[in-house]
């Protein structure tokens, strides 16, 4: 990791095409401007994991919901009422 001092208004280059500035520097933080091409994705490290693990958790398979599925999937439809007039699905 490349450790760097930088003032409020310096700016730091990333290959040809990104620049970081040092917009304000506080007690709690700092403030960085990012100019970077359309196409380079920037995302907050914390929000990315937290995305990443809701993500992990939503695709985890639940047994029960499994079960309760198959039974929907086997259990045999009712046929159609011929005297109903009612035209089925396809």
């Amino acid at each position: 990791m490349l450790v760097l001092s930088r003032r409020v208004g310096e700016r730091l280059m990333i290959g040809d095409d990104i620049v970081l500035t040092v917009i304000e520097v506080r007690s709690d933080g700092v403030r960085l401007g990012i100019d970077a091409p359309r196409d380079v994705r920037i995302h907050r490290a914390e929000i990315l994991e937290a995305v990443t693990a809701a993500n992990v958790e939503a695709s985890a398979v639940d047994d029960d919901a499994v079960d309760a599925l198959r039974e929907l999937v086997a259990r045999p439809r009712p046929a159609a009422d011929p005297s109903s007039g009612a035209v089925g699905r396809r």
